[in-house]
């Protein structure tokens, strides 16, 4: 999409990119970068869906689009199979609705802080299509572990 602003045309990004940390305030909020929250809007996502990921000390965040795509997965096995259970299991039981207030925060509730080991900054990370919560150095060294282990392999960007 593009936008005018003072005689001049900028893209407004429909993907979660980058990284960013932002401190937790005195009431347990922090604020999500403007330009995820630019994501948020063009892809007009305004409940979050907020779920423990499966690999990293990390909260995943996206929109509905993103636990559809999950119950879809589901919807696909045998209602029965380990792999069906297993899946809602992470998706349901380890998921919560959460929304931003007006002036674009995230309340850091337990949810949050239990499964990340978050104190008192958040790294936001993108991820294309949704984006996480991580404690800042957790986020650093797995980013780390993941460069060297890619370039260990010989694999820059493949």
């Amino acid at each position: 999409m593009l936008v005018g602003h003072g005689g001049r045309v900028f893209r407004v990004m429909n993907r979660f990119l980058s990284n960013a940390t932002n401190r937790i305030d005195a009431k347990g909020r922090v604020s999500v970068p403007a330009a995820f929250r630019s994501v948020l809007a063009e892809r007009n996502i305004q409940e979050l869906y907020c779920f423990q990921d499966f690999v990293f000390p990390a909260i995943s965040v996206g929109g509905l689009d993103l636990l559809d795509r999950f119950e879809r997965q589901i919807a696909a096995e045998d209602p029965f199979s380990p792999a069906a259970n297993q899946m809602s299991l992470l998706i349901h039981g380890g998921g919560v609705f959460m929304k931003l207030d007006a002036e674009g925060r995230l309340m850091v509730t337990d949810f949050i802080r239990d499964f990340t080991a978050i104190a008192g900054e958040v790294t936001f990370v993108g991820r294309a299509d949704h984006f996480q919560l991580w404690r800042p150095e957790a986020f650093l060294a797995l980013q780390a572990q993941a460069r060297e282990e890619r370039r260990l392999a010989g694999r820059r960007s493949e």
